[in-house]
């Protein structure tokens, strides 16, 4: 439970206990009993193809700076999840991505995130490197770095890609990743 003192509505003091109807300890306000709920956050990203290579960016902030990614990051209000992977494209690698379909889904539960990648075309071959990435780069599958690659769900969602382009039917994905130490992605 994160830890805060006062309440995000009325600004009085909060206190942890479980609400009525609940089955969880929360944060209420003591005052206006707003209840403070922690939810997942959503990341949203595109896997945009040219010419059967990928599209990955070198991260220049962090966390895990310097490796490379998927183009992704957090879902705002008010926009779609494809929005929200077509702007993350055009932030980091300076590229519009064309969504095709949604593509997988990863459960994160230990850190309360939950990753949708959407399967793209990247248009006209164009892309760049936006304030975010070092540097974007089209790779084959035989020049992924893979031990440079900055998140299992990255990691997962290129070997998934690989395997089912051989097949030629891109199912959806849906997978709940535990950490690279347990070895479940």
């Amino acid at each position: 439970m994160i830890i805060m003192s006062f309440c995000v509505a009325c600004g009085h003091q909060t206190e942890a206990k479980i609400p009525l109807g609940d089955h969880k300890t929360r944060l209420v306000c003591t005052h206006c009993g707003n209840i403070h709920y922690e939810n997942p956050k959503v990341i949203c990203g595109a896997l945009a193809i040219w010419d059967n290579k990928v599209l990955l960016c070198r991260r220049a902030i962090e966390p895990r700076y310097g490796l490379w990614t998927l183009p992704a990051g957090y879902m705002e209000l008010f926009e779609t999840m494809e929005q929200g992977a077509a702007r993350e494209t055009r932030e980091e690698a300076e590229a519009e991505a064309e969504i095709e379909q949604l593509y997988c889904m990863y459960n994160i539960p230990r850190i309360g995130q939950i990753y949708v990648l959407f399967k793209a075309q990247l248009k006209d071959g164009v892309f760049g490197a936006g304030e975010e990435s070092l540097e974007c780069r089209l790779f084959e599958e035989h020049d992924i770095p893979w031990a440079e690659l900055a998140f299992p769900s990255v990691e997962q969602t290129l070997k998934h890609y690989f395997a089912d382009r051989k097949l030629g039917l891109f199912p959806s994905h849906l997978e709940t990743l535990g950490t690279r130490l347990d070895h479940t992605g």
